[in-house]
């Protein structure tokens, strides 16, 4: 009732106090570690014999088999590295977690970016043990995805063999959280929450509930393609690869909040779903005990410039940690002239890379969450020379088109990785294709802010 009698001028403050960042804090690089491009890993020996070369349909969907033949391209510039691979290749990553004893793990999400250039790409987790110090990534453990129990509801790629070894074409995972011995896996296509046991076998895949309604992109399994000249079914809500990019945990387990990359359909106004012409975002609730979403969630907004979120973490049980960035890449020393597209430069330069705090709370279920600040990855600062790629005008720049991995190493510290898209994304150096890389930032400020 009170709110009823607050000016209009006062609310849309309050909102915009709520949807936007304004405080900006500083990074400071503590650590830096690098994972080359070129890292690739055999697949298990019962896999099938497909997944020993993976890229053989990323030339125009066309069977390619033949090691090497093909250049992989970033926005039309030739990246050096040439598909298809002899093995699987340790690259994608998007997602992260820490672990007690200070070892990570990572997920590689569904290989070629699409669904239909991917059938040759496994499905895995990683734990690696990162030593900023050192700058040395070390692979411990590969747990691959697998249906023996023939829990996806639908027909996989390895539908006929035993292990039911799962593939880009079947899943798209952008995010995961552990929580006592499961994996709990976001993922774009449906998009559905996925279960899974710490080796790997699926146990649950679980679709997306929104409003009473389910939530459906075109790739989920139930939509069926539009002929000619015909609109897609009205049960499609989400574009496509809008799905989950962020899946964060309570801080108790109890519940998993999915964060998806995209805005909902809203059939009343005709338009993706916004607020004050900016683009939401839902937090989805999750019941991990009663394997249900609750109904409740949160809208997080887009900031002017930003068109995606790339991880979503908490720090503790109401404040959390989103990548928000646009879709640019590259320098502005390696800039093309009068930002024309050219074989050798950048021409849609990165602008807007944040990781930024946020709080969501009982308080403001259902409403925007409130942004409490950002630190910009832009501009991160380097006063021990700890960085091992070049500085930009005395600054370190994570200027990659996806950013897709952020989480908190302790009171003083998180930890940030980039999304390679190997062989696609050459943001560091415009025909180079980009490695793994892992930024170890100093954000006490961000982290204490409130």
């Amino acid at each position: 009732m009170f709110a009823k009698l607050i000016a209009p001028a006062i609310l849309v403050a309050s909102f915009t106090q709520f949807a936007f960042a304004q405080t900006e804090f500083t990074a400071t690089l503590a650590g830096h570690a690098v994972l080359p491009a070129q890292t690739f890993i055999d697949p298990p020996a019962d896999a099938p014999e497909d997944l020993k070369i993976s890229g053989k349909f990323t030339d125009s969907l066309t069977r390619n088999e033949k090691i090497g033949t093909f250049e992989g391209r970033s926005a039309g510039r030739p990246t050096g590295v040439f598909l298809p691979f002899k093995g699987q290749p340790v690259q994608g990553h998007s997602g992260i977690k820490k672990m007690a004893d200070g070892t990570y793990w990572v997920l590689t999400d569904n290989g070629f970016g699409a669904k239909a250039n991917s059938p040759d790409a496994a499905l895995f987790l990683s734990h690696y043990r990162i030593d900023v110090a050192s700058g040395k990534i070390e692979r411990l453990r590969t747990v691959f995805l697998h249906d023996p129990d023939k829990k996806v509801p639908f027909r996989v790629v390895h539908e006929g063999t035993a292990k039911r070894f799962l593939t880009g074409a079947d899943f798209d995972p952008e995010g995961f959280q552990i929580i006592g011995d499961k994996f709990w896996i976001g993922e774009e296509f449906g998009p559905y929450l996925i279960r899974a046991s710490m080796d790997g076998k699926i146990e649950a895949v679980f679709e997306t509930m929104a409003d009473g309604k389910p939530v459906m992109s075109p790739d989920h399994f139930k939509v069926v393609t539009p002929g000619p000249g015909q609109a897609l079914p009205a049960t499609v809500n989400l574009g496509r690869s809008r799905g989950y990019e962020g899946l964060a945990s309570s801080t108790d387990g109890k519940f998993i909040y999915g964060l998806l990359e995209g805005a909902l359909w809203d059939n009343n106004t005709k338009d993706w779903e916004k607020v004050q012409g900016q683009q939401v975002l839902r937090v989805l609730e999750f019941s991990v005990a009663e394997e249900k979403w609750t109904g409740r969630h949160w809208k997080y907004v887009l900031s002017p410039g930003a068109t995606a979120i790339g991880d979503f973490n908490m720090i503790d049980a109401t404040t959390a940690l989103v990548i928000e960035r646009d879709n640019g890449e590259g320098t502005a020393d390696r800039a093309c002239a009068d930002n024309k597209a050219a074989p050798n430069c950048f021409h849609d330069l990165a602008k807007f890379k944040r990781v930024v705090k946020i709080e969501m709370d009982d308080a403001n279920v259902n409403g925007p969450v409130r942004k409490i600040g950002f630190v910009d990855l832009m501009k991160i600062q380097d006063p021990q020379g700890k960085s091992r790629k070049p500085l930009n005008s005395g600054v370190l720049t994570f200027p990659f088109f996806t950013i897709e991995n952020v989480d908190v190493v302790d009171s003083k510290h998180i930890i940030v990785g980039n999304d390679n898209n190997l062989p696609f994304s050459s943001s560091r150096d415009p025909n180079k294709a980009d490695d793994n890389e892992f930024i170890l930032l100093e954000v006490e400020a961000l982290l204490r802010a409130r």
